[in-house]
């Protein structure tokens, strides 16, 4: 009696660990081509050039002995180890439904990152019963013989599973504030991967500095500008009402003084490199700011952004201020409703739309944004805002957006 050839198929895992080297991949594919193997699933990691692959394959039940068998001796010809573990038909199906399906990333930046913060934000994870899928450096490689100066450390998760949302951004968030690192959670979708406008505001987040405080000291009012604005700030005042005050104590300054602020305004960490790179990719970028066209104008001529808006002040006739301004304050509501007009001038979805800014008026722009960011804020905007930027420059932006440092051509890595 003849035996029927069996064409039933299974699902195996391999898993090659070893010192990298050139051909590896080809050799294992050229035995599994061979036999005609399915690749179900293919990953690899690459950690100072060391190896982990993993190859999930379906093949003939006939064949899969003799595969395994030449795997092995490849293995011990090219100095590697390798793994096999059946995964069965149901198993698999498991695994398939599960797939594109609450998936989320999960940035951390800080000046460096340690084994503490990051054994921090893995146990969040972890309690949120979640799978970490992958886990990529995005900052380039640094020396540790020569320092580098305004240094940073990004690293990005993966994640799959279902999520507390709300309770996870409240533990991340307060781990920011207690391990001086930075989170962005994030839903993994098209609209992450896609993002198209960029909003700012001005003072105190592309610069250093408030300018309405800039002119007030030049007016002899500093102290008491400062303080309104810091008010302000905070949210404990009405912004229009705030800033009607603080114009009104500029009346007689010299429209002269602007020149000398713009030309030495202290430009924030990481601008330069944050402005090359988004014109390099074709981002919309706008100034939405609740201070000045003059200052506002200057940075749109330096880094050639698409947009500003900003606030007016009157000069009178003989080039002195009038202590009121001309048109409608951008307040945060203007913001918010800027974000909105912009991105649909530009035919651009809001949720790929990013804001970034300090201040309580920049609330409700970063709240509309699709990825929302509070820079070194105030601790009412930071409190309400999904992500935070508070240990690097505002370059770190990048890093939210899933920039590499090798995309950049920074690093090797």
């Amino acid at each position: 009696m003849t035996t029927p050839i069996s064409n039933k198929e299974e699902q195996i895992l391999v898993s090659i660990t070893g010192q990298d080297r050139p051909g590896l991949t080809a050799s294992v594919m050229g035995i599994l081509a061979r036999y005609e193997a399915q690749i179900l699933d293919i990953g690899q990691a690459d950690i100072h050039s060391t190896l982990s692959l993993g190859i999930l394959i379906r093949i003939d039940e006939m064949h899969s002995g003799q595969v395994m068998k030449e795997l092995l001796f490849k293995a011990t010809e090219l100095g590697v180890n390798i793994g096999f573990s059946p995964i069965s038909d149901d198993e698999y199906e498991a695994w398939v439904g599960r797939q594109g399906k609450n998936r989320y990333i999960l940035t951390l930046i800080g000046r460096t990152l340690s084994a503490a913060q990051i054994e921090a934000a893995t146990k969040v994870i972890a309690n949120q019963g979640v799978n970490i899928d992958s886990i990529l450096r995005l900052t380039g490689r640094r020396s540790i013989r020569q320092p580098q100066q305004n240094s940073r450390a990004c690293i990005q998760f993966s994640l799959r599973g279902s999520i507390d949302r709300r309770e996870m951004q409240e533990q991340l968030m307060r781990l920011s504030s207690d391990m001086d690192v930075d989170f962005s959670l994030q839903r993994d979708d098209m609209y992450r991967r896609m993002r198209r406008l960029i909003c700012f505001d001005m003072d105190s987040t592309l610069i250093q500095t408030e300018c309405i405080d800039e002119l007030a000291m030049r007016a002899g009012v500093g102290d008491q500008v400062k303080a309104i604005t810091e008010s302000a700030m905070r949210g404990e005042i009405d912004f229009k009402e705030s800033f009607t005050k603080r114009v009104a104590l500029l009346k007689g300054l010299d429209v002269s003084v602007m020149r000398d602020i713009a030309e030495n305004l202290p430009i924030t960490e990481g601008v330069d490199r944050l402005m090359a790179v988004l014109k390099r990719c074709g981002y919309k970028i706008a100034i939405l700011s609740g201070g000045f066209t003059y200052f506002g104008e200057y940075l749109q001529r330096r880094y050639g952004i698409d947009y500003m808006y900003a606030n007016e002040l009157e000069v009178d006739d003989d080039g002195k201020l009038t202590g009121r301004y001309l048109g409608e304050v951008v307040d945060g509501h203007r913001k918010a409703e800027l974000l909105k007009l912009i991105a649909q001038v530009e035919k651009v979805n809001l949720a790929q739309t990013i804001a970034v800014g300090d201040g309580a008026n920049d609330l409700p722009m970063i709240s509309q944004a699709g990825l929302g960011i509070a820079f070194h804020a105030k601790p009412r905007v930071v409190a309400n805002a999904r992500q935070s930027i508070n240990t690097i420059g505002i370059d770190g932006v990048l890093y939210f957006l899933g920039f590499k440092d090798s995309y950049l051509g920074e690093d090797g890595n």
